[in-house]
């Protein structure tokens, strides 16, 4: 499942502009000038593996493969109705002059409201303190296939501390900074998703050439094609595709980074888009040809590794070449928890220079890195953790399905509030500032990204109704604990960042002006003092 919102600038002071230079009201999310000019650390490839990390995820592959034939029309439907238009809009917002800091919560905070931002921001960064679960899960099932220790997958104690010690010592490397996080990126993208993808394709091009047999009737129909959507099984899959494609925004932090941004942010989002449905396609067909349903059931985090053994280990006797992609498959995920650790919550910068959360939130070590915010982010995480795999117990503790199936609801329902967000702030940028400045826009006019935006609010909207349906891979007992895990979590996921900024005046030390909800640069009001930052 990105938000990418600091290239629109040439080089800057790292952060953007100043509130003086801006002439941003206090109410307005703004960026703060810090000591030092940006230096663009991030050339196209670096910040398109970071992106690409991000968004591209094998463990997907099992769900998708789940759903047969259909997959391709969900991963082409979803890809065009939804992915385009959040990256696409993604890009115009992160391009406007002076938004070039913040992302998602400089977007939505200049439309909406400075309160809206906030929320939006933390949803964006709140999901994915649930998300690393699911990345770390299938972590562990690539490495209980290498050591052949089952209880890695099966044990819901033992994922609880393998998971914990995969956050907390990825945590611990990121300290390092976005240099770091670009070069486990590319290293993680290619390695990790880029090759593996590729061997799964010639192997299974090899495997039907030598008289391998297909799992999957591809008798090629309509109704084997384009799903029922009059079930509500159907529309609880299609949930799962939405997911693969989200986070496409989230790099937007690190615009003011990325060479020649006007240019490079739209490209690497159309390039992503065309990709990321390409590989997931691949990897998901590739999947369901190989494995029966019945391998695949109880298997979700583990499937793609079971894909690989069914044509390498099972068919071709070449078991060794499956424990070499299991650990590439692990590089990859490793690689996506790397550059989300420092992502979204360095936006939470802006956040804390604003007052919304305490200053202590903006303070930087010598790499640009706040370290009270990924620590917090790590204890999150854990206690996600403690959630999940305790769900797992809860209803039986043989399968980790319950577990990986209501960490992905959970990441989809958060994040998706964010997006509603997102797409209003949108609207009203579209229709009542049209005269802001942006190096990049959707062509068309207004008419056309009115109805891109409203393609991408309507999928949002249904999607996360969608989320809250029972699923068909759990049993009734397991769908209770499904149900009441994420309903319960997402209320109070919800409800967590307006108490936050309710409680702002606490730490902030100085009283709250009235919010001016819609000023993308207002000028009332003296400029706050900049703080500093430091610099990359």
């Amino acid at each position: 499942m990105a938000e990418l919102n600091k290239k629109a600038m040439p080089a800057r002071v790292r952060g953007g502009t100043s509130s003086a230079a801006t002439g941003a009201s206090a109410g307005t999310p703004v960026a703060k000038s810090g000591g030092g000019s940006v230096t663009h650390a991030l050339t196209f490839f670096g910040f398109f593996a970071i992106t690409a990390s991000m968004v591209m995820t094998v463990y997907e592959y099992p769900t998708f493969a789940s759903s047969g034939l259909h997959l391709v029309f969900f991963l082409v439907v979803g890809g065009v109705l939804w992915f385009l238009p959040v990256a696409m809009c993604a890009a115009e917002m992160a391009t406007v002059k002076g938004w070039e800091s913040g992302g998602i919560y400089a977007w939505v905070g200049k439309m909406l409201g400075q309160r809206w931002g906030f929320a939006a921001l933390f949803y964006q960064w709140f999901q994915i303190t649930v998300g690393f679960v699911t990345m770390a899960f299938f972590i562990l099932a690539a490495f209980s296939y290498v050591v052949k220790w089952d209880a890695l997958y099966k044990d819901p104690l033992v994922m609880f501390f393998g998971v914990a010690i995969i956050v907390w010592a990825l945590t611990l490397t990121q300290l390092g900074g976005t240099k770091l996080t670009a070069k486990i990126s590319k290293i993680g993208f290619v390695g990790g998703i880029v090759l593996p993808v590729c061997i799964l394709l010639v192997g299974l091009i090899a495997y039907f050439v030598t008289g391998g047999a297909s799992q999957l009737n591809l008798h090629l129909s309509v109704s084997s094609v384009i799903p029922d959507f009059t079930k509500v099984d159907t529309l609880v899959i299609f949930a799962s595709f939405i997911l693969a494609y989200m986070g496409i925004e989230a790099s937007a932090s690190h615009i003011n980074e990325l060479e020649n941004p006007s240019r490079n942010y739209p490209l690497a989002m159309i390039v992503l888009c065309v990709l990321a449905i390409a590989l997931d396609a691949i990897g998901g067909m590739a999947v369901a040809t190989t494995l029966p349903a019945s391998t695949l059931d109880g298997n979700m985090s583990y499937g793609v590794i079971e894909a690989f053994k069914a044509i390498f280990a099972t068919h071709f006797q070449m078991g060794w070449i499956v424990f070499a992609v299991a650990l590439l498959l692990a590089l990859g995920v490793l690689a996506e928890i790397s550059a989300w650790i420092v992502g979204p919550s360095r936006a939470l910068l802006n956040a804390a220079q604003d007052g919304i959360i305490p200053p202590s939130f903006a303070k930087l070590n010598k790499h640009g890195v706040n370290v009270k915010t990924v620590i917090i982010q790590a204890v999150l995480v854990t206690f996600w953790d403690a959630v999940l795999c305790g769900s797992m117990a809860l209803s039986g503790g043989s399968s980790s399905s319950v577990a990986y199936l209501t960490a992905i609801g959970l990441t989809v329902v958060i994040y998706l509030v964010a997006y509603v967000l997102f797409f209003f702030a949108y609207f009203k940028l579209v229709l009542k500032h049209r005269d802001l400045e942006r190096s990049f826009q959707l062509p068309g006019g207004t008419p056309f990204k009115l109805i891109v935006a409203g393609v991408g609010m309507f999928m949002t909207a249904a999607t996360l109704v969608i989320s809250f349906f029972p699923s068909s891979d759990l049993s009734s007992s397991a769908n209770k604990v499904y149900e009441i895990t994420l309903a319960i979590s997402f209320v109070v996921s919800v409800a967590i960042p307006f108490v936050i900024y309710a409680l702002r005046s606490h730490w902030d030390g100085k009283a709250k002006p009235k919010i001016e909800k819609g000023r993308p640069s207002g000028v009332s009001g003296p400029p706050r003092a900049s703080k500093p930052s430091a610099t990359f």
